[in-house]
């Protein structure tokens, strides 16, 4: 039996990329809208509630409306939106957040997938919070370099039309310190407190590295770069799509700089552990297309199932 998928949203980024994994697989039908009815609430209801899963792949407000459209108790949602990420009812789409979270999104039928500097950076402390080893009160600065890719449609054009000189460096944004993914950043990691968050997208399509940089005198004591690494080890162990690379990874120190798209086409994530005596520097690396992106959304799918999570990853 196949499981009926729609798409509310397949013209994005993010809702292609889902289309282009599902297409792929024999064991799903997607549901179409007709291209003139995009925007028809009354054929876009018929389709949501036809739907063993819908995906959401819209603006907050869009999908605010397209979840109030659900009558059907059997259709699981997933919203690829910032607009449920820290709403009551709504499971969290990330299966490794912590032991149970896998149980929730079976059980769930609304499930919010992360934003891509989110899962990153939760997955860094996450598992620190929880062992006692980072405060939960601490206050705490990320950094995170991405390709362009994130911004969206708008911005893709953008830098691919060229002309422009600023485009070729870096450029920091959300200098409001209100970036949209700083609610989910402090509530799916424990911290009281969201970091003082600076993203900066390059020129580069797609790839992206949330650092994290933390001083031992500040942590429990007996912190060192080694008992952090071994947190993060123990934590992800068997986890398929997390890779704890090495301590100071040597690779990376031979090559003196750090590789941000080494997870690009896959739905991986590396986790990396820089230490002196002193200081550690964290960093999540994934693809923001990938597991932050569409390849999350698409897990979750599976598991919701009860299907390989990693089936058409």
């Amino acid at each position: 039996m196949k499981h009926v998928v729609f798409v509310d949203g397949q013209e994005g980024t993010t809702g292609l990329r889902i289309h282009e994994y599902l297409a792929q697989r024999s064991d799903v039908e997607l549901l179409k809208i007709d291209a003139a009815k995009r925007k028809d609430n009354a054929e876009r209801a018929r389709l949501l509630n036809a739907a063993d899963v819908a995906f959401l792949c819209l603006p907050d407000a869009a999908a605010r409306e397209a979840a109030a459209l659900v009558t059907n108790p059997k259709t699981c949602l997933i919203d690829a939106s910032t607009a449920h990420r820290t709403a009551p009812g709504w499971t969290f789409g990330l299966p490794e957040l912590c032991l149970s979270q896998r149980e929730k999104l079976h059980a769930g039928k609304r499930i919010a997938n992360p934003g891509c500097h989110a899962s990153a950076f939760i997955l860094l402390l996450r598992p620190l919070v929880d062992a006692g080893v980072v405060p939960a009160t601490l206050p705490l600065s990320a950094t995170s370099i991405t390709g362009y890719s994130g911004g969206g449609k708008k911005m893709i054009e953008q830098y691919e039309a060229g002309g422009d000189a600023r485009l070729k460096s870096p450029r920091p944004y959300a200098l409001n310190l209100k970036h949209k993914h700083l609610p989910e950043m402090a509530a799916h990691t424990g911290l009281v407190t969201p970091p003082l968050f600076m993203p900066v997208v390059g020129d580069f399509y797609k790839g992206l590295a949330v650092s994290v940089p933390l001083h031992f005198s500040q942590l429990v004591p007996g912190t060192s770069g080694a008992s952090i690494h071994g947190v993060f080890e123990q934590r992800y162990a068997g986890e398929r799509f997390i890779r704890v690379m090495p301590l100071s990874d040597p690779a990376t120190l031979e090559d003196g700089f750090f590789d941000v798209q080494g997870c690009n086409d896959t739905n991986r994530v590396d986790l990396f552990v820089f230490a002196n005596d002193t200081q550690a520097l964290l960093i999540a690396r994934l693809d923001n297309l990938g597991k932050g992106a569409s390849g999350a959304a698409v897990q979750s799918m599976n598991v919701h199932l009860g299907l390989d999570e990693g089936l058409g990853l």
